[in-house]
């Protein structure tokens, strides 16, 4: 091997000695995880002093892992404030856990989608990393996001907004872009794309993808695209649907062998040949 190639990497390598590693970012998510949610620990909590030590361990754990990746914030500060964000988080997994449970016939218990469902893991990331991303830390969020892609098939950018009480129905396939909003109540199947028109670099800093209103499902397959479609409240888009242009509230959205445009009563029925 070349010298001064063989250079270059040993001060990469010597710049990136405290640098977290995947494992350790796994590790920090996974043990945050089984704080929260006994259930996901292999072994609960039985004691107070073993869970002081546990969120002890967190604490240092979350000092190592910032590491040359805050922008312009000290390790402290993001630390107090992240700890202190955990009660909305778990509130708002819990209800995310509500809606897996009430919107899948097939799920036994609250404690079954913790356990076993790859919603709950991808959307608990997400949600982690979202805080992360607010709180000016770098590279961590993606990393945290992409693990669970690894392993639920389920990609959430991190700097998506995601209201309360979401619902992921089987998962696997499902693409939820950078500048993605969507409301409360919404419902996802497996292999929905939320995505944009535009792959250009320049168009980064603008809303490259959809917004989806309260209340609404989007069936397997539906790809919805770009930063000014609006998919309306009490919509709901039917399986494999092409989307490019929003659709006013309570749409029903569908493939059919005709194409109609019904506006009687309370919704629009937009049906595509």
């Amino acid at each position: 091997m070349d010298t001064s190639f063989k250079h270059e990497l040993l001060l990469r390598h010597k710049e990136c000695t405290k640098c977290p590693s995947l494992n350790a970012i796994k590790t920090f998510f996974n043990e945050l995880m089984g704080l929260m949610f006994p259930s996901f620990m292999s072994k609960p909590i039985t004691n107070e002093k073993e869970f002081e030590d546990h969120i002890s361990q967190l604490e240092t754990d979350f000092e190592k892992i910032l590491f040359k990746n805050l922008i312009n914030r000290p390790a402290d500060e993001v630390q107090k404030e992240f700890f202190a964000a955990l009660p909305e988080i778990y509130r708002k997994l819990a209800m995310d856990v509500n809606a897996m449970h009430m919107g899948d016939p097939a799920s036994r218990s609250e404690d079954e989608i913790i356990r076993a469902y790859p919603g709950f893991v991808a959307i608990s990331a997400y949600r982690i990393a979202h805080l992360l991303q607010k709180l000016e830390v770098r590279n961590i969020p993606r990393m945290i996001t992409e693990y669970a892609h690894s392993t639920t098939g389920i990609d959430i950018h991190p700097n998506a907004r995601i209201g309360e009480y979401f619902c992921i129905d089987h998962g696997t396939g499902i693409v939820i872009g950078e500048t993605t909003v969507i409301g409360n109540h919404v419902k996802i199947y497996q292999g929905v794309t939320l995505g944009a028109l535009s792959v250009r670099k320049e168009d980064a800093s603008i809303k490259r993808h959809p917004t989806i209103e309260d209340h609404v499902v989007l069936y397997a397959g539906a790809t919805i695209l770009g930063g000014e479609t609006v998919i309306g409240e009490h919509s709901v888009i039917g399986g494999n649907v092409w989307l490019t242009a929003s659709v006013p509230a309570h749409s029903k959205v569908y493939y059919s062998a005709r194409m109609t445009h019904a506006t009687e009563g309370k919704s629009d029925e937009i049906i595509i040949k």
